[in-house]
């Protein structure tokens, strides 16, 4: 029980943390450190979804088949996880942060609709990958352990914390309150605790095909990464700024699996 709360809520307190940002900091979040923050989190999403998702994914394949066969799942559903996001992005409001127009675009939704939708979509693959964990955990078989949980737990809720910033200071610098903003940007990760409780509901269904599942949960992160993060941390001055980010990220997010996996 302990390992499910931990899974269900060290997350989304990551997102709190970062969205209260918007009461200690200014109206905008400098060019700089949004861009570290980007950085940051492809860093840390990208070792969580290596070490913590499809490691344990080609583990598992390869006990039970060799070859092209123990390689299959993991990149039938790595491959499905791309497409489903891709598939979101199609049908939803799409939407690019920067420095210079925290705002976002303009559309006939408010902009700050806008936000919390594309930042709660985008929230959805990280709650994924937590129940895809615990679905692991739970099923005995996967040779993953509690820890694997508290690792991914933490290495998310890290990368919270600059997400929930990224979200509530462009809603205090778009002209709500900072209260409005701070509810706005917690809210915005809602979506990961419950889309884990849906995961783990389904955990006797999902035994059979977690292999597909974890690689699924890798490539729908992989695909925010490189969708979003990686081009609004790239373009623009201080580029380098974001790419000392990914690196400590990524070393952060690897010595968390590795030690605690």
């Amino acid at each position: 029980m302990n390992t499910m709360l931990v899974g269900l809520l060290v997350p989304f307190m990551g997102t709190v943390i970062g969205s209260a940002f918007v009461f200690l900091m200014k109206d905008a979040l400098a060019g700089k450190m949004q861009k570290a923050m980007l950085g940051f989190a492809s860093g840390v999403m990208i070792a969580a979804s290596f070490w913590s998702l499809l490691v344990p994914s080609l583990e598992h394949a390869s006990q039970t088949a060799t070859g092209l066969a123990a390689v299959m799942p993991s990149a039938i559903g790595f491959l499905m996880g791309i497409g489903f996001l891709l598939l979101i992005d199609q049908v939803t409001p799409h939407l690019h942060l920067d420095a210079d127009h925290p705002e976002g675009p303009r559309s006939h939704l408010s902009r700050t609709m806008m936000l919390s939708l594309a930042v709660t979509i985008h929230n959805l693959p990280e709650g994924m990958a937590v129940g895809v964990v615990l679905a692991g955990v739970a099923s005995g078989d996967m040779g993953m352990s509690a820890s694997a949980v508290v690792a991914m737990s933490l290495g998310i809720a890290i990368q919270n914390i600059p997400e929930g910033a990224i979200v509530s200071m462009p809603l205090r610098a778009a002209g709500n309150s900072r209260s409005r903003s701070f509810v706005i940007g917690s809210l915005s990760g809602i979506v990961e605790p419950i889309g884990a409780v849906i995961v783990v509901l389904l955990t006797a269904w999902i035994t059979p095909v977690l292999p597909y599942m974890l690689a699924f949960a890798a490539g729908a992160m992989l695909y925010v990464v490189v969708e979003e993060l990686i081009p609004e941390a790239s373009q623009g001055e201080h580029s380098n700024v974001s790419t000392i980010g990914f690196a400590l990220g990524f070393v952060l997010m690897m010595v968390l699996d590795v030690v605690l996996g």
